[in-house]
């Protein structure tokens, strides 16, 4: 496939705070990764910088009260509308340039759809995107403005269907919220239950309201599922679903929070589990796919994650040793000691499996919420118009 990729140095620049979790860092290791091993430099695969996005494009799904206490949070906008609109808490501070950052993260999901519904490439990355907390009015979960959100609009305005299906560990509860009430897109999310991570919904029993409903379908796994959990929850049913729906163009946002060594969720995939789901995605793109980055709070796993999914988007067999550029590079950032012999220094985790037991109690649970959705949701989309 014809890729694009979008990057900017100034991705970097954006810091929350230094005991924030969400850390820029990640976005400079991915590209350093993916540089070292050659990813763009074909004529195929380009490599593009990162543009902000204007208020207008952002009124197609904030408001602009919203839009406007985003950019004057810092300067004159009282404590009780910074709380009212999710504002200047510790999830999502008011860090310098918060704004421009915010503008510039939408900006970059905003050219890959472009390039991709213009026909200009068959497949977009924008790893700075997949900010799918925010909501029309409101900022949560490191989220100020919902670039994913902007981008289905879009699409949505111009007659596509669009499938959204979201691997983060953590539901896409704002991309939920705003397409709820519609048939024109489909939103898949698989995350570790809102029983015991953020944002505590995304539960099978939300399947959408009026002429969505069927449209919103909600995968929810226990803390600990594994590898094959995942790629059996995602395997059983996404494929029916897309069958199903008939979607023009495909969103995904590939987190990498849903690794075992994330410090913010608990499950436990690795690189082999997400890679097998990015290949099942490659096979399910109508032709059209946008892939934005979200969640991934251990920056090494993050940027090994989202190069491996760039080669595969790119038809691409990366070798496992990581490029010696690469580790240089690690070391002079004291991201890992010059004598570290470990896992670092590899592009793949060695496989993982759970317990028997414990994978077993998964999948009963996983079985019910996939015969659930069988049975309400594929019937919903497919019953006569």
């Amino acid at each position: 496939m014809k890729t694009a990729f979008l990057y900017s140095d100034e991705f970097e620049k954006f810091a929350y705070s230094p005991s924030h979790p969400l850390k820029p860092m990640r976005f400079r290791l991915t590209y350093e990764l993916a540089k070292s091993y050659g990813l763009f430099r074909s004529f195929h695969h380009r490599l593009i910088k990162a543009k902000p996005c204007t208020i207008d494009d952002l009124v197609s799904v904030h408001s602009i009260e919203y839009i406007e206490a985003v950019e004057n949070a810092d300067v004159n906008l009282p404590e009780w509308d910074m709380q009212y609109y999710g504002l200047n808490t510790p999830d999502n501070p008011l860090f310098p340039d918060v704004y421009e950052w915010s503008l510039l993260a939408v900006g970059a999901s905003l050219q890959a759809a472009k390039l991709v519904e213009a026909g200009e490439v068959d497949m977009a990355f924008n790893m700075a995107g997949g900010l799918h907390h925010a909501s029309r009015n409101r900022a949560a979960g490191f989220c100020y403005f919902n670039d994913i959100a902007v981008i289905i609009q879009l699409l949505v305005d111009k007659g596509y269907r669009v499938a959204y299906v979201d691997i983060d560990a953590h539901h896409g509860d704002g991309v939920q919220e705003i397409f709820y009430r519609t048939d024109r897109v489909l939103t898949v999310s698989i995350h570790e239950s809102g029983f015991s991570a953020f944002p505590g919904t995304g539960f099978e029993r939300e399947f959408g309201e009026e002429e969505g409903q069927g449209y919103t379908v909600n995968i929810p796994l226990l803390p600990g599922s594994d590898d094959d959990v995942f790629c059996y929850a995602f395997n059983e049913i996404v494929p029916e679903l897309f069958d199903a729906f008939q979607p023009d163009i495909m969103v995904t946002l590939l987190g990498a929070d849903t690794f075992r060594s994330d410090p913010l969720a608990s499950l436990d995939l690795t690189t082999n589990g997400f890679c097998r789901v990015v290949e099942s995605l490659t096979t399910l793109s109508p032709g059209k796919w946008i892939a934005l980055g979200g969640g991934g709070y251990d920056v090494l796993n993050v940027a090994r994650a989202w190069t491996l999914a760039m080669a595969t988007m790119c038809g691409v067999e990366l070798p496992d040793t990581l490029p010696r550029h690469y580790q240089k590079f690690l070391r002079r950032k004291n991201l890992v000691a010059p004598d570290e012999q470990n896992e670092n220094s590899r592009l793949r985790d060695q496989p993982y499996q759970s317990d028997l037991t414990t994978k077993i109690k998964h999948l009963i649970e996983l079985e019910k919420t996939i015969n659930s959705i069988r049975n309400r949701q594929l019937t919903m989309m497919c019953k006569p118009t």
